[in-house]
């Protein structure tokens, strides 16, 4: 069996090979993402939890893909313009 891993800004990120463990991780990320206005702790946590959660969760999974879609779309748009 291969690990997990998840691709992110370009790079593959490694994640552990218990089921458990990675929604545990995504769920973490996610709920520590919602107190954002904290130093450490911000909102750029939602996504990697999202993104986390997609390798397991079937709902993950299509709210990433549509971001994906949504955001490769945008940037096509934004290069027809200029």
């Amino acid at each position: 069996m291969t690990k997990p891993r998840v691709a992110f800004a370009g790079r593959h990120v490694p994640l552990p090979r218990s089921k458990p463990l990675r929604i545990s991780l995504g769920v973490a990320l996610v709920l520590g993402g919602m107190i954002g206005f904290l130093p450490v702790l911000g909102f750029w946590m939602v996504p990697l939890g999202i993104i986390v959660l997609s390798v397991d969760l079937p709902v993950a999974r299509r709210l990433r893909r549509r971001s994906v879609v949504w955001w490769e779309r945008r940037q096509r748009a934004r290069q027809e313009r200029l």
